[in-house]
């Protein structure tokens, strides 16, 4: 695993700062908890417009990567195609490489 991309969501579930799978995401981006929400590029249409539609006129930040759910799973130990970060500095850092190509496989 050497995307930094990747390396990084491991080490934030490592830290225990984020959130599996989509309900407990939808429950956590209602709750005001959630920073960033990353969801796998595989993920079924209706899944995404469920996490979309929980983050309308929220402050958190979607994330559509081009990983796939496997690949998200693996990096954080759990089959899981969504991962919510509660923690506002993995957030800003993801974010970063997320928007600085650095996602790109």
């Amino acid at each position: 695993m050497a995307d930094k991309f990747l390396s990084l969501l491991g080490m934030a579930r490592k830290a225990n700062r984020v959130v599996l799978g989509l309900d407990k995401a939808v429950n956590t981006i209602r709750g005001g908890t959630a920073q960033a929400a990353i969801y796998a590029c595989d993920l079924s249409d209706k899944t995404k417009k469920e996490l979309q539609f929980a983050a309308a006129g929220r402050p958190v930040r979607l994330l559509n990567t081009a990983y796939t759910i496997l690949q998200l799973s693996a990096a954080v130990g759990c089959k899981t195609g969504v991962v919510t970060v509660t923690d506002a500095g993995f957030a800003n850092r993801l974010v970063s490489l997320y928007n600085s190509d650095a996602v790109s496989i």
